[in-house]
């Protein structure tokens, strides 16, 4: 039986982040140096080489190791080098090696979203079995024996405990792992600390809560503006465009068009009643977890149209989106916390 990792969602999506951040800071870098070659004379080691090499050592580091830190290891090394690797993905595609191939961006953004939907629909295609949760506990254990843990992973581990139980599993067997958990010693969580202090670098007016309604009513608007900018691009099309004095760019592009209507009204119909509860004051999650998926929806949409009509020249509308979303999930996580404390509160 394949048994689901709960660090595993997780570690693909730092996984996919630090690919992306390195594919960027490699375009950036070869434009800077004027696209030098290594290897001289007739040799060229293409940096796909240097990324299949990563992959490989982030496997080998896979199988030899046990525990968080090798687990981090792999997944930031894997990262770097499936960015090195998929950053040369115009040569793979064409006859003349074309490493400047036009569609490459949005087929490496292709990639990269069917991994990130893939990983979350193994993930969230049914919840975790008994087994799954008692598997995960022990592994968090044995951790646990070896290198001590942290507070998140101790309490994780008593959740996935918790879940086993719910589960009908046998009450001998979660006590032992229980007592292996409690024999574990207490260490520092490093990630948390690092994440902290990188929060910390952040202007305490980019943390504000006003940015909420800002950016959800912005999904609002634009969505909207999407919604009916699509249905015009029906009703207008490229034999009509002298009844119409405004030009629909996208109107010459049937996919791109449709991808940004049905993303318009995805995300219109998920922002607004998001925005108006939380003008009702509805108490709960729920609004800024819808809010965060409308702006996964329209991250996601607008950058592919983007990146197949631009290019890298949509980077700009690209972290306009991810600063949309991280506001959205830094203040759900905030109000995650917030519940959590509320919660132990009342058990105390």
């Amino acid at each position: 039986m394949i048994v689901r990792s709960t660090y595993g969602t997780a570690a693909v999506e730092w996984f996919l982040i630090i690919a992306i951040a390195t594919i960027l800071i490699t375009r950036l870098y070869l434009q800077l140096t004027g696209y030098p070659q290594v290897g001289g004379g007739t040799l060229h080691i293409a940096h796909a080489l240097w990324g299949g090499a990563l992959m490989m050592v982030a496997l080998v580091t896979g199988w030899l190791f046990l525990g968080a830190t090798a687990r981090v290891s792999a997944v930031v090394v894997g990262g770097i080098g499936f960015g090195l690797f998929l950053d040369e993905v115009g040569k793979f595609v064409t006859r003349d090696n074309d490493y400047f191939y036009g569609p490459a961006p949005e087929i490496m953004y292709i990639l990269v979203v069917l991994v990130l939907l893939a990983s979350r629909i193994v993930r969230d295609l049914n919840p975790p079995t008994g087994a799954e949760a008692l598997a995960n506990a022990a592994s968090i254990a044995a951790e646990g024996v070896a290198h001590g843990l942290p507070e998140r992973r101790r309490r994780l581990a008593e959740e996935c405990l918790a879940a086993a139980a719910h589960n009908g599993f046998d009450a001998d067997t979660i006590a032992n792992v229980r007592a292996l958990l409690e024999s574990s010693k207490d260490t520092p969580d490093r990630l948390m600390i690092l994440r902290d202090r990188a929060v910390r670098l952040i202007p305490d007016f980019l943390r504000s809560p006003r940015w909420v309604p800002i950016v959800g009513w912005f999904l609002v608007v634009a969505s909207a503006a999407g919604v009916v900018v699509g249905a015009l691009s029906f009703v207008f099309t490229k034999d009509r465009f002298d009844d119409l004095d405004i030009y629909v760019e996208l109107a010459d592009n049937r996919i791109a068009t449709w991808i940004l209507f049905l993303s318009a009204i995805a995300t219109l119909a998920l922002a607004l009643p998001a925005m108006l509860a939380r003008r009702r004051g509805t108490a709960g999650l729920w609004p800024l977890r819808t809010l965060r998926i409308a702006s996964l929806v329209f991250l996601l949409s607008n950058a592919l149209v983007d990146f197949a009509m631009e290019g890298f020249g949509a980077l700009l509308n690209l972290a306009i989106g991810l600063f949309a979303l991280s506001v959205v999930s830094y203040h759900l996580g905030q109000a995650v916390t917030a519940s959590n404390g509320r919660h132990d509160q009342l058990r105390v």
